[in-house]
């Protein structure tokens, strides 16, 4: 360890003289991967030293049922931005100076959250992806909007330091026929961000609708999975993943870490490993305890129509409330049929 410790101090000094930033320069693979993102620099050590990290695997039969979680809020407003590739990830940045932000509460949130950013994950192959993983299945991307607690905090760079300061809201991607037509403002400029550094503006994005048909997700505590991976986001996760074609996947699947001069390795692959939970709860409002239902019927079921992947349908109809069998929940917050 000390050798490597050796080679990279060598290596980032001659780095930073050159580029004078660390946000420039971190990667998802190799010696300023993830593994050492919290030794490039000393204000991202909680990627290595945290215990409350993102992003995490979420095992079905330990979710906690939790009948007090509301409706997640969005605005309707659009938004405009610009659509960057940093090098790093593809990333939508809102407009600053908008007349009409757009504020996300509800669900686990205390506060009101004033949406930032969205953050684009993918794998170069359909069998990876997505950073969450819902039992150890990984899809082949994920979306996530972020948003500052504006009731609190001034702006992104002040909340992501704090406590409660972030919401992170994660999209599972699919792929499969799109029924987000709004969606296609974002694909259809993934050829204009080809290379490191070159931007697009997106006009007019309404955010609500890109969200997938459902109010039943997890949520648990956990921490920005890009550097300095701070310990100050709430996540939503919803139970739908949303969906876009063969050829949208592949025109993100062409995007690359460099300038077009120097275009280096695809940009894709672009998922932090998942981390361990230590003993953090995931909820959830979705009732696992219902049964005896037709197959028709609209219960709020993870499992049900393929939502997340079809061998755990018979586990979820047999299973009891996790909830109620789990003694940290109380019997006034344990629910029962």
């Amino acid at each position: 360890m000390s050798q490597w410790l050796l080679i990279l101090t060598i290596i980032f000094i001659n780095v930073k003289d050159i580029s004078g930033s660390w946000e420039e320069w971190w990667t998802y693979d190799g010696i300023s991967g993830p593994g050492f993102w919290g030794l490039i620099n000393p204000q991202w050590s909680m990627c290595n030293k945290g215990r409350r990290q993102s992003p995490i695997n979420i095992e079905p039969d330990k979710l906690l049922f939790d009948p007090w979680l509301r409706d997640v809020q969005f605005d309707k407003h659009k938004v405009s931005g610009v659509l960057q590739n940093t090098g790093q990830s593809l990333v939508f940045r809102v407009e600053k100076d908008s007349k009409h932000q757009v504020n996300i509460s509800g669900g686990p949130l205390s506060y009101r959250y004033q949406f930032e950013e969205i953050y684009f994950h993918y794998g170069l192959e359909d069998n990876r992806g997505s950073e969450h993983q819902i039992d150890h299945h990984t899809f082949p991307g994920e979306i996530q909007l972020y948003g500052f607690n504006k009731e609190l905090y001034h702006n992104m760079s002040e909340a992501q330091h704090k406590s409660q300061g972030v919401v992170g809201i994660s999209l599972m991607v699919q792929i499969g026929e799109p029924t987000n037509k709004e969606l296609r403002i974002i694909t259809s400029a993934f050829n204009k961000v080809m290379f490191r550094g070159s931007s697009y503006p997106i006009r007019n994005l309404p955010l609500s609708t890109l969200l997938p048909n459902t109010q039943q997700y997890l949520t648990y505590e956990g921490s920005t999975t890009h550097p300095g991976c701070w310990e100050t986001a709430v996540w939503i996760i919803f139970n739908k993943p949303i969906y876009i074609s063969k050829q949208e996947m592949y025109a993100i699947r062409r995007l690359m870490q460099g300038s077009q001069l120097t275009p280096k390795a695809p940009l894709g692959n672009n998922a932090r490993p998942v981390q361990p939970l230590h003993h953090r709860t995931v909820r959830t409002n979705i009732n696992f305890n219902k049964q005896g239902l037709p197959a028709s019927s609209n219960c709020p079921d993870m499992y049900r129509n393929m939502h997340y992947t079809a061998r755990y349908s018979r586990k979820a109809r047999t299973k009891k409330s996790v909830a109620c069998k789990r003694k940290m929940f109380s019997k006034k917050t344990c629910h029962k049929k």
